[in-house]
């Protein structure tokens, strides 16, 4: 018997809603098929399950459950359901009452529920609170909580530690402060601010960071596109961003230090390279899910994988496996963006790549001064992981990949 637990969908989530489930009680399902949808600060999340056989004892619609808590129980082939629990015996004055009032009284917890529930002193904080409470010294028990029935988050155990300690306030106090979900644009953009704050603050503290930048010329790329697009409906047109991307991941694979994660035991490459394409969504918020294998992606498929990821996360339904497993995030300011940007790396990865704006600069060709398409390049990369000697090889192999913009 397999548990389908909440994922964990990037270092900043802690809860999840249960707020569709694709599939009924007994049906078979596959690996990498979407059997549920789960509201995060992120928005509606597409769940996929990577186990096969018979799900059961999915629990209710609404259901908030942190991180690694059961969703559900795949029975593989062969295996048995398991058997409810038999009902306790009900009161005599119970048998008399009115039918109407027996219908009023509250459901009996699910079997999942019953057979795999956490203690109450444990279900007051999140698994990732609890870690951070503990690197920090705080006792979480002691702590307000602004999550889901006054839980504490990760994000509360920040604040804490960034403040004297103060009396803990009255239950309506701490939750008139907690911020209320809403399905404006599928997510809240207050939670996400929240989140964000909370990765971001425990990334600058705990992750040795190195900066590094080159300004590269985008002449010949930018020649070559131009070429690209005239030959094409507009439908199959490329933007800069792709060749941007693509020039990344070849990089990436030649310099595999920079690909991975660091955990506990030390640096861990990645299974293949998985950027994570930043994406600024509507009315506030940041979400980088990744574009799998795209240093093996043809130019016209991967610029197809932009615009989906893009519209997806925008609009709804980006998937568990797109936001889990980025090896890297990959972030382009655009057209209408500054000349440059110094990321901030989302543990556990190691490195961040950006790009400022393309425009016309002054640059030196051939010992005189000409107007040019240029575009910054940045590295943030975790000294823990790599040195600057590496993180200047990646810029390098950046540059050279758009000098040769054919060949991606």
């Amino acid at each position: 018997m397999a548990i389908f637990a909440m994922p964990a969908l990037g270092a900043d989530m802690e809860t999840g809603k249960v707020v569709e489930w694709r599939v009924r009680p007994g049906t078979r399902v596959r690996p990498g098929q979407i059997v549920a949808v789960v509201e995060t600060h992120k928005g509606a999340i597409d769940v996929e399950c990577f186990v096969e056989g018979a799900i059961d004892d999915l629990v209710p619609l609404g259901t908030e459950l942190p991180v690694g808590a059961a969703m559900a129980q795949v029975r593989r082939a062969g295996e048995a359901a398991a058997p409810a629990p038999a009902p306790a015996p009900a009161p005599a004055a119970a048998t008399a009452a009115p039918a109407a009032v027996a219908a009023a009284a509250p459901a009996p917890a699910a079997p999942l529920q019953a057979a795999f529930g956490a203690a109450p002193a444990r279900a007051r904080v999140s698994p990732a609170a609890r870690r951070r409470a503990a690197d920090l010294g705080l006792d979480p028990e002691a702590l307000a909580g602004t999550g889901a029935d006054g839980a504490v988050t990760l994000a509360d155990v920040e604040l804490a530690s960034s403040r004297p300690p103060v009396p803990a306030p009255a239950a309506d106090a701490a939750a008139a402060a907690a911020p209320a979900r809403t399905a404006r644009g599928g997510f809240d953009p207050a939670l996400m601010r929240q989140a964000i704050a909370a990765a971001m603050g425990r990334s600058k503290r705990e992750i040795p960071h190195y900066y590094l930048s080159t300004t590269v010329d985008f002449a010949a790329a930018q020649a070559w596109l131009d070429d690209w697009n005239t030959a094409h409906e507009p439908a199959a047109r490329l933007l800069p961003a792709v060749l941007l991307l693509k020039a990344s991941a070849r990089a990436l694979a030649a310099l595999p230090q920079l690909n991975g994660y660091w955990e506990r035991e030390g640096f861990r490459a990645g299974p293949g390279i998985h950027p994570g394409w930043a994406i600024a969504l509507r009315g506030g918020g940041l979400v980088a899910p990744a574009i799998h294998d795209a240093d093996r992606q043809s130019l016209p498929a991967l610029m197809a994988a932009m615009r989906d990821l893009v519209q997806r996360a925008r609009s709804g339904g980006l998937r568990s496996s797109e936001l889990t497993d980025p090896t890297v995030t990959v972030t382009s300011l655009g057209e209408r963006g500054a000349e440059s940007v110094h990321g901030v790396i989302y543990p556990p990865q190691v490195g961040l790549v950006g790009f400022g704006r393309v425009g016309l600069r002054p640059w030196v060709v051939d010992g005189a001064v000409v107007a040019r398409p240029l575009v910054t390049l940045t590295l943030a990369a975790d000294h823990r992981a790599s040195d600057g000697h590496l993180g200047g090889q990646l810029l390098a192999a950046i540059d050279h990949a758009l000098q040769n913009p054919a060949a991606l």
